[in-house]
């Protein structure tokens, strides 16, 4: 909610913010790219080079940057902190604002930051923002304690509003996608936080020399070819896509073209198909309701359009989906069925080595172990024995444990979601692959001389 204010608030007073998010997130980056009108990008210490982290920064900074972490300070896979938002903020050598939820707290805040100070020296702790304040009574009480015990300057103190939430399910917040409200709510979060925080001063304590760093960093191989379209799902069912993912996918000679699968009947003219992730279990009714692109789809894929689907798209490309104990009809393409669980069945970081049977060009060098991250509800059920899996999966859980990466006809469907990021240049070998299947079709079929 504070990183959401900020970004819009900033940007109300003609600021250009440019936003970025650490960790393998899609629902808060969606957040903060309506909030700041810049795509939001994901800064991942597991998944990305430390060179890439400081390119994609230097990249594609603005006016002012923000960089919302995951969890504490402090926390992280690591024993050593080393893919923590302090590793992050040495990194890139950024002053850290701390976000206390300050509800019931008095003296004992004081500890609470020093102790944040004395943990590592090497970050700069530039101020703290309280938020959950019980009133004006509360809000004075901690400005006192520490201004008395600490050096850390007091750059705002939010109220506890109940407006202000955002609504919170299984996966986190709902995506701005689904919220038909979300620019007003956001407009209402820049108000409070505008009201609350001294933006002046928080802007004073963030100043920092630019990274003299290159801007550009290597994540993909060049290609050349003809500019191929291809069909991407953007609508309240299906959102989760990385803009370096899809900056990429163009970079290859792609034009994305996008498409509702709640509303429109036929998918556009397009060589291929990429649905990401989603919710689509919470417009499972629309998705049904839409038979005739459902039809066009399923008919799509089994004539050999080249498609790719990640988890959402998985799950709106098997037969079913069945949540909270009803079922729903689904494109039919993949022979399996969706079954929604309580707790979840696939959640972190995923490690996979590709098999033979991936259907994608491979880039000329040796095959590396492929880091990327999970995180699902479902399980998909009743697949034949025989189907064709493109990952062993050495971390995670994928498909059934041991294998992700559904390949039928010109189709690559995995719970993974992947990033175009390392050694991992799925973008480019997806246009690489749409280009391979146009070229056979193409060509010519043989006479009957040369057959013979």
């Amino acid at each position: 909610m504070v990183s959401i204010g900020l970004c819009a608030a900033l940007k109300a007073r003609g600021h250009v913010i440019q936003p970025y998010k650490k960790g393998p997130d899609y629902i808060d980056p969606m957040w903060l790219s309506q909030a700041s009108g810049r795509a939001c990008r994901n800064l991942d210490l597991y998944l990305m080079e430390r060179n890439e982290i400081v390119a994609t920064f230097a990249r594609h900074g603005a006016e002012v940057n923000l960089v919302e972490g995951n969890k504490g300070l402090y926390d992280g896979l690591a024993l050593d902190g080393s893919n923590s938002n302090a590793a992050l903020a040495k990194l890139l050598d950024l002053p850290v604002f701390l976000v206390i939820d300050a509800r019931g707290m008095t003296r004992g805040i004081a500890p609470l930051i020093l102790g944040y100070q004395a943990f590592d020296r090497d970050i700069d702790i530039a101020g703290v923002i309280l938020n959950n304040l019980g009133g004006s009574r509360h809000e004075a009480k901690l400005r006192a304690v520490i201004e008395h015990y600490t050096d850390v300057p007091v750059v705002g103190a939010i109220h506890y509003d109940e407006q202000l939430g955002i609504i919170e399910r299984h996966l986190g917040l709902m995506p701005s996608n689904e919220s038909l409200t979300a620019a007003a709510k956001i407009k209402q979060i820049a108000s409070a936080i505008a009201e609350q925080v001294d933006l002046d001063k928080l802007l004073v304590l963030s100043q920092k020399p630019p990274l003299n760093v290159p801007r550009a960093v290597v994540v993909s191989p060049a290609t050349c070819g003809d500019k191929v379209r291809i069909a991407i799902a953007r609508d309240r069912a299906f959102g989760f896509y990385y803009a370096d993912d899809l900056d990429a996918i163009e970079a290859a000679g792609a034009e994305l073209v996008p498409f509702d699968t709640l509303r429109d009947a036929h998918l556009p003219e397009v060589d291929g198909l990429y649905i990401g992730g989603g919710f689509p279990e919470t417009c499972a009714a629309e998705l049904e309701a839409n038979t005739t692109l459902r039809a066009g789809i399923k008919q799509a894929i089994e004539s050999g359009l080249p498609a790719y689907a990640e988890c959402g798209g998985l799950m709106y490309l098997s037969r079913s989906i069945t949540s909270q104990g009803r079922g729903y009809t689904m494109v039919g393409a993949i022979p399996g069925d969706v079954m929604m669980h309580d707790k979840p069945i696939g959640r972190g970081y995923v490690h996979l080595q590709e098999d033979v049977g991936h259907p994608w060009p491979r880039p000329d060098m040796p095959a590396k172990q492929i880091r990327a991250h999970e995180f699902h509800y479902s399980s998909l059920e009743n697949l034949p024995d025989d189907i064709r899996f493109a990952y062993h999966v050495e971390r995670g859980y994928g498909v059934n444990g041991e294998r992700d990466g559904i390949v039928l006809h010109n189709l690559l469907a995995s719970y993974t979601h992947l990033r175009t990021i390392g050694s991992c240049y799925w973008a480019t070998r997806f246009v690489a692959f749409i280009r391979q299947r146009m070229d056979q079709q193409e060509q010519p079929a043989p006479s009957r001389e040369q057959a013979i």
